[in-house]
């Protein structure tokens, strides 16, 4: 559900005000009340047909984006990665630096001493078309993002800021069809990929959750010179389930309620393999009072790139498992 404009929309980490309206725009009128809390999150209640048990979906609003750190004296610009991004895939890509479009400039093959040189993000400028320093518009503390649009072909779908717009699509889809059975915050986190002091870790103090589930875009390792061995998902075999990764171990009664739930309606699910990199979950389970939380992600190749590839079967399929368990008292009973 609006999966390409949430994919296009422009939100790092401190930035994500234009993906933020948008969804409280297109989710307050199914929701019982929405707000926003002192650290960017936005937060949507719906009330349950039941009492007694509070659960909380998250999916994080930021995405992997660049922040202008000088303005240099021939009209160039420096900049930094706000989140992981290997500066390998950014030579030659272009970017949107505030309102103006730039080119993230780099020597050519021609020039190099040898055919491959370790690249870093000193060695980087952005070029706007400026020749010095007095022509540039744009100030230091500027974020900069990639410029992908996001496209379709048949079972696939192409476009950036998939880590984790894919997880904010399936939340939105579940807070507008899903008729839940306990009182459930649908919240949509900030600051997530700057590390675990992000918006999600103040959530327990205000909302006493009992459980939550974590939705994101994961990383896909059926991609070009990985062994299958360091596989940690496998696009179009399902939504990926973590039993681990870096910070939290999955309660087991989450982890397997999860699993339970996607075999009695035969929806093909996966393990998340690798155990690198973390979510909300770690923020979730350790704050306040803490609840049990689980991870359920969308597959996706290229992740923290300028384009990723995920499977349009995989992201219905991860829907229909998010709704069905919001829909059941499932979670509820295994942690009595």
């Amino acid at each position: 559900m609006y999966l390409k404009e949430l994919s296009e929309l422009p939100g790092g980490s401190g930035d994500e005000g234009k993906v933020r309206d948008f969804i409280k725009e297109k989710i307050k009128d199914y929701v019982d009340k929405v707000w926003v809390d002192r650290l960017g999150n936005l937060v949507a209640f719906k009330k349950g047909k039941k009492e007694g048990f509070k659960l909380g979906l998250v999916a994080h609003m930021d995405e992997v984006s660049f922040m202008i750190t000088a303005i240099n004296d021939d009209g160039s610009l420096s900049f930094a990665p706000v989140g992981g991004i290997d500066p390998r895939v950014v030579v030659g890509k272009t970017l949107k630096v505030g309102d103006t479009l730039g080119v993230v400039g780099y020597k050519p093959i021609h020039i190099q001493r040898e055919k491959i040189e370790k690249i870093s993000y000193k060695d980087l400028r952005i070029d706007i078309g400026a020749r010095k320093k007095d022509e540039v518009k744009v100030k230091v503390g500027t974020y900069a993002y990639f410029t992908t649009t996001y496209e379709e072909m048949g079972d696939y779908a192409i476009g950036k800021a998939f880590d984790d717009r894919v997880g904010c699509s399936v939340e939105l889809k579940v807070a507008v069809e899903s008729t839940p059975v306990y009182d459930t915050y649908f919240i949509f986190s900030s600051q997530e990929e700057i590390g675990p002091m992000g918006g999600a870790s103040i959530l327990m103090e205000g909302l006493g959750l009992d459980a939550a589930l974590i939705l994101e875009g994961t990383t896909a390792g059926d991609i070009p010179e990985l062994e299958s061995y360091k596989w940690a998902t496998h696009l179009g075999n399902g939504p990926a389930i973590t039993f681990f990764h870096s910070g939290y171990v999955i309660d087991e009664r989450i982890f397997k309620t999860i699993i339970s739930v996607a075999k009695d309606l035969s929806i093909p699910y996966q393990m998340k393999m690798r155990t690198a990199g973390g979510t909300d979950a770690r923020n979730i389970a350790s704050r306040g009072k803490g609840a049990p939380a689980g991870v359920i992600s969308v597959p996706c190749r290229y992740i923290h790139s300028p384009v990723s590839v995920m499977n349009l079967k995989d992201y219905d399929n991860t829907f229909k498992l998010v709704k069905a368990l919001v829909e059941s008292e499932s979670l509820r009973k295994a942690l009595d």
